[in-house]
C-alpha cells in the first residue's frame, strides 16, 4: 500500500464528530484515509464529504472539506490517502 499525502485537518468539531481538511489533491467517497499526527494515528474510508455544508461526492485540491472522522484528529495533523498498488 502506498500512501499521497493529500491536505492537513483545519478544524475538529466533536458534535457530530467532523474534521475540517484544507486540500492539495482531490479525494471521493469511498476512498481510504490515514490521519497521522503527534498523538493521532488512524486509517479509515470515506462515507461522505460536505464542502459548504453541501453533500458532494468528490472534492478537488483547493477545496476545504468535511468529512465524519472516527476519533478526534488535531489542527495541523497530515492527511494521507491510501492507494492500493
Amino acid at each position: 500500500m502506498e500512501e499521497q499525502e493529500i491536505g492537513k485537518i483545519s478544524d475538529f468539531f466533536s458534535r457530530p464528530v467532523v474534521a475540517g481538511i484544507t486540500l492539495d489533491n482531490s479525494v471521493k467517497v469511498g476512498d481510504k484515509l490515514h490521519i497521522k499526527g503527534h498523538t493521532t494515528d488512524l486509517e479509515f474510508t470515506i462515507g461522505s464529504i460536505q464542502i459548504n455544508n453541501v453533500d458532494v461526492q468528490e472534492a478537488r485540491a483547493g477545496d476545504s472539506i468535511g468529512i465524519k472522522v472516527p476519533e478526534r484528529v488535531r489542527r495541523g495533523d497530515s492527511v494521507y490517502k491510501i492507494v492500493e498498488s
